[in-house]
């Protein structure tokens, strides 16, 4: 229980035929064991209700990475070891040999115009990693068939790639403008050499602001540590904390020298976004930067109370929910929607578990991220003044029980009266053991939720309450009070 002041709470076929079995083909030479991408290994983190944060990893143990089907050459370099010994590539096997007939002479094999000094490609990692040599290997060949009379014919695509125009509004485009405002943030902690971990955030203003999560930058605050910030150019930049709100998960940095030229990323209206509506992730998944990914939205105010695993205390946030892939280190990055503004900030994750030998389960499509509007709000507070200001009804309620809404506790944290003397929870006639059911148009049904519905207003507002009380259902007006600071 507590305030919601606080926020915690198949072997191979047999050969059948009598004829004595086919020469033994000669062993393709190894392929040479993947390289590991050179990312922190997240900490475990202990999962929340519904999600927990895509934290910031430690840069400790190399973590491989399995690049998608379509990997650029370059990329696949990184694919794991287990795909190699697939013994093929481009997902087709060559046919076995064809088993010799009793008795028959066994026919020589056919001349090659080339020795292949390479071997049999063992997978799609080798493919991708000789690419660049197969293209230079192609060409000699047609320059020697060419000796002998034989001609080529080359055909032209058009554009070329580097002509090639992206139009306005393709994922290509909106990615390309915007991968320059977003920020891969190293936190160390200080606690230790290597100790700290990689998150994401994007620029804010021209002065240099620098809007995250909290979780991402709270370990280097807390311990004395640094933070720098790199673009997506390869400068780095030191930074400083300005600003954290714990409960909102949210942060703000400012570049100790920060460049001309800056280009803060448009904010969007998150209140207008619709279900359906395409979203683009850009973030450094696992220490990946400037990794973009898409999906759409799939619902929105979706309550969610999620932990950094370390302060023992969760943020809640009435968040946007989306099926772009967010892994540990997008925290803090930028959801865009279709024309590239921010519709909300990457926080969170639902996960089913660890798995694949990571401390910590990745993706499955359910991301979560704080909607910009109150974002927004935040971050302005915390360069305004360095402390987050939140909303409060001044009453304790239960934050273990839900289904049936949100319980005023009969008592408070501490031993202190569950309803604050003259707070806005008593002026509005709330009474210990009233279940708050409704909150302006949202449904409640636990604690977490109400808080997360309370936290998209601002102090001063006058919101409905509907309550039941020994059974009878009953409505009030609550004028929200405020409270400054995390503790």
């Amino acid at each position: 229980m507590s305030t919601e002041n606080e926020g915690t709470a198949v072997p191979a076929d047999p050969t059948a035929p009598s004829a004595p079995p086919a020469p033994p083909t000669p062993p393709a030479p190894p392929v040479p064991p993947a390289s590991t991408v050179d990312a922190p290994q997240p900490a475990a983190v202990p999962e929340a209700a519904p999600g927990h944060s895509p934290r910031s990893e430690p840069a400790a143990a190399p973590l491989p990475v399995t690049p998608p089907a379509d990997v650029p050459a370059g990329a696949a370099a990184h694919a794991p070891a287990a795909e190699q010994a697939s013994g093929h590539a481009g997902g087709w096997s060559p046919p076995p040999p064809a088993a010799p007939v009793w008795g028959a002479p066994v026919p020589p094999p056919p001349a090659s115009p080339r020795k292949r000094t390479g071997g049999l490609v063992a997978a799609v990692l080798a493919a991708a990693l000789v690419a660049g040599g197969v293209g230079g290997g192609v060409g000699y060949w047609a320059a020697e068939r060419g000796e002998s009379g034989t001609s080529s014919t080359t055909v032209s695509v058009g554009d070329s790639p580097a002509s090639f125009k992206r139009d306005p509004g393709t994922v290509a485009a909106v990615a390309g403008k915007a991968l320059p405002s977003v920020v891969t943030i190293q936190a160390k902690s200080g606690a230790g050499e290597g100790e700290g971990g990689t998150g994401t955030g994007f620029v804010y203003d021209k002065e240099g602001h620098i809007v995250t999560n909290n979780h991402v930058v709270a370990s280097a605050a807390e311990g004395g540590g640094t933070l720098s910030a790199t673009f997506s150019n390869g400068k780095t930049y030191d930074a400083e904390v300005v600003g954290r709100a714990e409960g909102y998960d949210v942060a703000v940095l400012k570049l100790k020298s920060a460049p001309e030229g800056l280009t803060p990323l448009p904010l969007g209206n998150s209140d207008a976004v619709a279900v359906g509506d395409s979203t683009i992730a850009i973030g450094a998944p696992f220490g990946l930067s400037n990794t973009v990914t898409t999906g759409i939205i799939s619902a929105k105010n979706r309550p969610v109370a999620s932990g950094d695993g370390s302060s023992g205390k969760n943020s809640y946030m009435s968040a946007l929910q989306t099926d772009a892939s967010i892994n540990p280190g997008n925290s803090g990055g930028p959801l865009l929607d279709a024309s590239g503004a921010v519709i909300g900030i990457n926080s969170a994750i639902q996960s089913t578990g660890n798995g694949f030998g990571q401390s910590q389960a990745g993706s499955i499509g359910l991301g979560f991220a704080i909607p910009v509007n109150q974002a927004k709000n935040v971050a302005e507070q915390l360069i305004k003044t360095g402390k987050p200001v939140y909303p409060v009804i001044g009453a304790t309620v239960n934050m273990t029980e839900e289904g049936e809404g949100a319980t005023i506790a009969d008592q408070g944290a501490g031993g202190t009266p569950p309803i604050t003397p003259n707070g806005p929870a008593a002026k509005a006639g709330l009474k210990a053991g009233d279940v708050i059911t409704g909150f302006g148009d949202r449904q409640i049904d636990s604690g977490p939720t109400l808080i997360s519905e309370i936290w998209t207003h601002k102090p001063g507002d006058s919101v409905k309450v509907t309550y039941e009380r020994d059974g009878k259902t009953a409505t009030t007006t609550v004028t929200l009070g405020e409270r400054t600071g995390d503790n």
